[in-house]
């Protein structure tokens, strides 16, 4: 027996009876030979750290575009906190930890340079719409072709709030990403001087805590012990309230207005121009989904970049 088939058999032994067992997975759109040191969870987690797409996370806004502080998140360090508590509750719950952290580590890699305002962008201007959790499939589907399993890409495409995970350990992922970017949004939004800690709504205070560090901390025992006492990856119906509350809050206070409105439509007029720059090279881009495609991998600063050297005149040199 292999190391690959050894933990495989201890994931049947000690994980939940509703965990998904590495050895069960529903497989890969290609079959591809087994590895005899990682179960195949740990290969697809493995295959995206590995990947460009999620190198170029370390470059792309998570809140405020293009911080010049050190300190600020970004997609990147929002990713690996995402991942982090994932990995917390899925071991306090006996689910497959390889599995939540593969998905969180995937589930933001189609978004867009500039955060929500680039995918705002890129929404309003593409055929059919933009969303950055299809286009983070298509990234792991077509575009870096890593080939994972269909649990992996089910989490992946299945992460936004509208979205009905077909595994607990997506559910994780889904509830996590929440946890993890409202409390490090708002230490943010606080180090940028948009909020004011005692600004939160009353009940987030009081419920969840008064630091980002306590709210998380409340919020994934609470999603520890609710799942464990009602067999099914949920908070309790208070804490999921307060969460909605603390959502809108955050919505209405930061993320609509961590830019000015004439920053927003700058970015937004930035993303029409480059678009339809590159949809007029039908060589090179011969559909708008190629575009979208070449848009959307752009860090914030090549993007930048790119659209000064296409607009903006070159200094004369004599």
């Amino acid at each position: 027996m292999n190391i690959r088939e050894q933990r495989e058999e201890q994931e049947l032994r000690e994980l939940a009876p509703r965990a998904t067992k590495s050895a069960e997975t529903k497989g890969r759109k290609t079959p591809q030979e087994k590895c005899d040191l990682r179960t195949e969870f740990q290969k697809d987690r493995d295959r995206i750290t590995h990947c460009k797409a999620f190198r170029r996370l370390m470059h792309k806004t998570q809140v405020f575009i293009s911080p010049e502080r050190d300190h600020y998140r970004t997609r990147l360090t929002h990713t690996l906190e995402t991942a982090q508590i994932s990995r917390t509750v899925a071991r306090a719950l006996r689910l497959n930890e390889d599995l939540a952290e593969a998905i969180a580590l995937g589930h933001d890699l189609g978004h867009t340079p500039f955060g929500h305002t680039g995918e705002d962008a890129l929404n309003g201007i593409v055929a059919g719409g933009f969303r950055h959790n299809e286009q983070s499939v298509r990234v792991v589907d077509v575009l870096e072709n890593l080939n994972l399993t269909r649990e992996v890409v089910d989490g992946i495409l299945n992460h936004r709030t509208i979205c009905s995970p077909a595994t607990p350990e997506g559910r994780i992922v889904q509830l996590c990403d929440k946890i993890a970017y409202m409390n490090h949004d708002v230490d943010d939004a606080i180090r940028a001087r948009i909020l004011e800690a005692g600004e939160l709504p009353r009940e987030v205070l009081q419920m969840f805590g008064q630091t980002p560090a306590a709210r998380i901390d409340f919020l994934v025992r609470n999603l520890v012990r609710h799942s464990l006492e009602n067999n099914e990856v949920s908070l309790s119906p208070d804490a999921a309230d307060v969460l909605k509350i603390f959502r809108t809050f955050m919505f209405e206070r930061v993320y609509a207005n961590q830019l000015h409105a004439k920053e927003r439509v700058k970015i937004k007029e930035m993303m029409r121009l480059m678009f339809e720059f590159y949809a007029a090279d039908t060589e090179r881009f011969p559909t708008e989904t190629a575009v979208a495609d070449h848009i959307a991998g752009m860090t914030d600063r090549f993007a930048q970049k790119r659209f000064t050297e296409i607009f903006m005149p070159a200094a004369w040199e004599a």
